[in-house]
């Protein structure tokens, strides 16, 4: 299964979430974590979108079915 999240964003959140586990997480600590978290789904959210905006130009330039067939009765 793949993540959203980079490598250095999972680092991170292991660590906060360590210091969630000793009780020495601090609020700006959370912050960060909620901050992290928005931050590469926001960005994995922004990449569907650019390639469904991609696929929906490419299909729009490939011809329908009866458009070709319509193109061939007039040879």
């Amino acid at each position: 299964m793949s993540t959203p999240y980079t490598l250095e964003t999972l680092s991170r959140i292991a660590i906060l979430r360590q210091k969630a586990a000793d009780g020495s997480i601090t609020l700006d600590d959370m912050r960060e974590a909620v901050r992290l978290m928005r931050g590469d789904r926001k960005s994995a959210v922004t990449a569907s979108e650019a390639g469904t905006k991609r696929r929906a130009i490419a299909k729009a330039v490939i011809p329908s079915a009866d458009e070709m067939l319509s193109e061939l009765e007039g040879l």
